[in-house]
């Protein structure tokens, strides 16, 4: 990876290339972003499989955060 292609501090740290790249090619470059986005949709980009969504959804609980498809279930 070159330097614009480092992962964010704020997505996971396992979280695999194809999929790092998949969220700089839309557009995502920070967590909060995500919480615009449903599930599906980021299942359509090239390079997003169940498993980084799944990373992707404990990255954002971790924060209290959900995807915009998902409700927040914490109190």
């Amino acid at each position: 990876m070159n330097a614009a292609e480092q992962p964010s501090a704020d997505f996971p740290p396992k979280l695999s290339r194809p999929a790092y790249r998949a969220l700089l090619h839309a557009g995502y470059t920070s967590l909060a972003q995500l919480t615009q986005v449903t599930t599906l949709e980021l299942g359509k980009l090239h390079g997003m499989g169940p498993k980084g969504i799944r990373q992707l959804r404990e990255a954002l609980a971790a924060k209290g955060l959900t995807f915009a498809d998902e409700t927040n279930t914490q109190d």
